[in-house]
């Protein structure tokens, strides 16, 4: 069972900026697709960012201010948030997607994202 751990939230004020860590307990090469997720209070989990064999894709909503990126021989993925707004404020879930036999689908525990003055 492949494991993600994330690190990097925490309480920023608006204009601020953050860094996200994912550290996936097997080699990146094992997944099809992985990225950030985020889930504010009362809304739906929605897609931030996403790297797979097609490139990387993100929400219209932090084009330009979030950046995606990996480091293979970390085996980590990270998310890059730059002027960040208060709508940012979520809690932000790595994702890893991979075959083995089926698609298999795992998720971090989660990191708070606070944007607030």
């Amino acid at each position: 069972q492949v494991q993600l751990v994330e690190s990097g939230g925490g309480l920023v004020q608006p204009g601020g900026s953050l860094r996200l860590s994912c550290v996936a307990s097997g080699s990146l090469f094992s997944f099809f697709s992985i990225g950030w997720y985020r889930q504010a209070p009362n809304k739906q989990r929605e897609s931030v960012a996403i790297i797979d064999s097609s490139g990387t894709h993100y929400a219209d909503s932090v084009k330009g201010r979030f950046t995606i990126s990996r480091d293979d021989a970390k085996n980590s993925v990270y998310l890059q948030m730059n002027s960040l707004k208060p709508e940012d404020t979520a809690v932000y879930y790595c994702n890893a997607n991979y075959y083995i036999g089926s698609v298999q689908s795992t998720w971090g525990q989660g990191t708070q994202v606070t944007v607030s003055s």
